[in-house]
């Protein structure tokens, strides 16, 4: 299977251009920047220690965050590039990354690319968040010589169940890699039975990310024109959940008077259409990234702008967390968390099995069966505030508990980041290796 890939991803360049080139006209990628999908870069690499991580989209940048400063804080001399495939994660990053920390988007899995990507940033070092695997990407990279870690590995019930029919094509995959750090203990064991061969579980990545920044300004000026009103957030949101979200507001408006409801869809790029969604059922929405205010009269305010969840946390009690009524996963129930949040979530929440578990246990989170149960979650918890807040403690003791997760990835990183540590370490223009080094010097399949 994999050198039917390899043929047909030789073949597939004018297809994958004309691909691109329709998300670009969709806004899914950056013009000024295509050539970035192909291996080109503006940018000219860095001297000395370079290790490059690779996280899919937002999720992924986000917990690489706290790794990257880490790893930077202990060389002067280390850069690190971080690539994603999203315009979303480009613009969360432009704004959080450190100094000597650069993004660039990863390159499409053509060989070519791949190639021109490798031959410019001759990285020392690849750490590769979750589980986006691109084979040539993988097998390229491997065959420079290049130590490869999979951190923070996470395979979805239902791509182990994909996986479990192809078990030579995910165990050659998973070879790519010198070690693969599980989330928990049950992703471990399901590397392991996909072929992985040095596994380890040191904790979720995501445990270590700071609580999502919120301007002060613009949370005082919310609380102001928010006060003495009922409010809850719709945190998240995929297709559905927002008609979902209205129909649970026109069943609490009675009991609640002067309901406010708070959407922020997953997908900002939504927010102008779901506002039409909503409003030709009967809702008065306000969409914030058309700059419309938030009146007395506003039903629905439909948040769609880049980097503001944490200002809407911090301003709801109560949360619903989408991706969980449709059969997406679920979103990270940690960063709720951390912000003195009351959650309620739905039934599809297999991304987050063993966190949610664990917070149900606590009692500090409610799982509703479906859409029926969602104005009686929410509204219930609004009646009684002080329950609100009883879970919202008990969720935000079990958010911050994992902070030693940090340390504990960084000490399995030892063995491949100490060499770059060193003063001088990997500390030429060639990176890297090349391929001849490569080959001679790791003799795997």
């Amino acid at each position: 299977m994999l050198a039917l890939y390899r043929l047909v991803s030789s073949a597939a360049g004018p297809l994958v251009r004309l691909y691109l080139e329709r998300r670009r006209r969709a806004g899914k990628e950056d013009r000024a920047r295509m050539g970035e999908r192909f291996g080109d870069s503006e940018e000219t690499r860095p001297e000395g220690p370079l290790i490059w991580l690779h996280a899919a989209s937002v999720g992924e940048s986000a917990a690489a965050l706290p790794l990257i400063e880490r790893l930077l804080s202990q060389n002067g001399a280390l850069h690190i590039l971080i690539t994603t495939g999203t315009v979303t994660s480009a613009k969360l990053l432009k704004d959080r990354l450190p100094r000597r920390a650069f993004h660039q988007f990863v390159p499409v899995d053509l060989p070519y690319a791949v190639r021109r990507f490798l031959d410019h940033w001759r990285p020392d070092l690849a750490l590769w968040m979750e589980s986006e695997f691109w084979p040539n990407l993988l097998r390229m990279t491997r065959k420079r010589g290049v130590p490869m870690v999979l951190v923070n590995a996470r395979i979805s019930p239902r791509s182990y169940t994909g996986w479990r029919r192809f078990p030579v094509t995910i165990e050659r995959l998973l070879s790519s890699f010198d070690l693969c750090l599980g989330q928990n203990q049950s992703e471990a064991e399901r590397l392991t039975t996909l072929g992985a061969v040095e596994v380890a579980a040191p904790g979720n990545l995501k445990f270590a990310v700071p609580p999502l920044p919120a301007d002060q300004k613009e949370l005082a000026a919310f609380k102001e024109s928010t006060a003495g009103r009922p409010l809850w957030l719709a945190a998240s949101t995929h297709p559905g959940e927002e008609e979902m979200a209205a129909e649970a507001h026109r069943e609490m408006r009675a009991d609640f008077p002067g309901l406010l409801t708070i959407i922020v869809p997953r997908h900002i790029t939504r927010g102008a259409a779901i506002t039409r969604l909503l409003r030709g059922g009967g809702m008065n929405v306000a969409q914030r990234s058309a700059g419309e205010a938030l009146m007395a009269e506003t039903d629905i305010y439909m948040a769609d702008t880049m980097g503001e969840l944490g200002l809407f946390y911090r301003l709801a009690p109560v949360v619903f967390l989408g991706g969980s009524l449709v059969p997406h996963g679920g979103q990270n129930p940690i960063e709720p968390g951390q912000l003195d949040c009351a959650i309620v979530t739905g039934p599809h929440i297999f991304n987050f099995l063993e966190i949610v578990a664990d917070m149900r246990a606590a009692g500090a989170l409610l799982r509703i069966d479906g859409v029926s149960g969602l104005a009686d979650a929410v509204g219930g918890l609004m009646r009684e505030p002080e329950r609100a807040k009883e879970m919202a403690a008990a969720l935000r003791r079990i958010a911050v508990s994992g902070g030693a997760v940090l340390d504990h990835i960084m000490a399995v990183l030892a063995p491949f980041t100490g060499p770059l540590m060193e003063p001088g370490g990997k500390d030429k223009k060639s990176g890297g290796g090349d391929t001849t080094t490569a080959e001679t010097s790791r003799a795997r399949t």
